[in-house]
C-alpha cells in the first residue's frame, strides 16, 4: 500500500473519474477512484494521507453524508467538493461541514490541480500538528507550577518586570524561571513560545 499522499476520487460518473485520474497521473500524483461513497468507506484507512475529491450527488450515500461520516471519524483528509448542480445552500452546507474547496463542473484543470496541491499540503500540516500535540503536552506537564505561571504570563504579553511584580519575585528569579521554560519547551525566544502555545491550542484542521 502506498504511503505517498493519494488523491481519493469519488464520483459515480465513470468518464469524469477516468479524465481526472489521467490528469492527476500526468503530474505524478497517486490516485484511487471509487464509484460510490460506500465503496470508499469500505476501503477507508485513517492512516493514509492525501485528500478527497468528492461528488455531491451520487446514488445511495450522498457526498454530504459521506462528509459527515468522515468528520465523525476525525478524518484528516481535506475534501474538495465537485458538482454539476452547484447552488448556494449546497455550497454553504459543504463549507459548514469543513469542505476545503467547492468546484463546479466542468472542472478547470489548472485550478483543480492547484487546489489538490494546497489540500495535500494542508493535510500534512494537520497530521504534523496532531502528532506533535501529545509530545508538547508532556513537555508542558514537566514544568513546575511556578514555571507554568511564568509561561502563562509571558504568553499573555507581560514583560519580565510585569511578571516579576505579579508573582512578587525578583526579576533575576523570574528570568531563571523563564530560561527553564524555554529550555524545557525547546524554544529560543518568547515569540517562539507564544507560537508554540497557539499551535497547541488549535483544533486539528483549523
Amino acid at each position: 500500500m502506498s504511503s505517498d499522499p493519494t488523491v481519493f476520487l469519488i464520483d459515480d460518473d465513470q468518464s469524469l473519474r477516468e479524465a481526472l485520474e489521467w490528469l492527476l497521473e500526468s503530474v505524478d500524483l497517486p490516485v484511487e477512484t471509487f464509484a460510490s461513497a460506500q465503496e470508499f468507506l469500505d476501503a477507508y484507512d485513517p492512516e493514509r494521507s492525501g485528500c478527497i475529491v468528492l461528488d455531491i450527488r451520487m446514488p445511495g450515500m450522498s457526498g454530504l453524508e459521506l462528509q459527515r461520516q468522515l468528520n465523525n471519524m476525525r478524518s484528516t483528509l481535506p475534501i474538495l467538493v465537485i458538482t454539476g448542480h452547484g447552488d448556494v445552500p449546497t455550497c454553504v452546507r459543504a463549507f459548514e461541514g469543513g469542505a476545503f474547496a467547492f468546484l463546479e463542473k466542468p472542472i478547470n484543470h489548472q485550478q483543480f490541480l492547484d487546489h489538490i496541491q494546497r489540500a495535500i499540503e494542508h493535510e500534512k500540516e494537520v497530521r504534523r500538528s496532531r502528532q506533535a500535540k501529545p509530545f508538547l503536552a508532556s513537555k508542558i506537564d514537566s514544568l513546575t507550577p511556578r514555571e507554568h505561571e511564568v509561561m502563562d504570563l509571558i504568553a499573555s504579553g507581560k514583560t519580565m518586570k510585569q511578571v516579576a511584580n505579579r508573582l512578587e519575585i525578583s526579576i533575576q528569579t523570574c528570568s531563571k524561571h523563564r530560561a527553564r521554560v524555554l529550555e524545557k519547551l525547546e524554544v529560543d525566544s518568547d515569540v517562539e513560545l507564544v507560537r508554540l502555545l497557539l499551535t497547541a491550542s488549535q483544533t486539528p484542521g483549523e
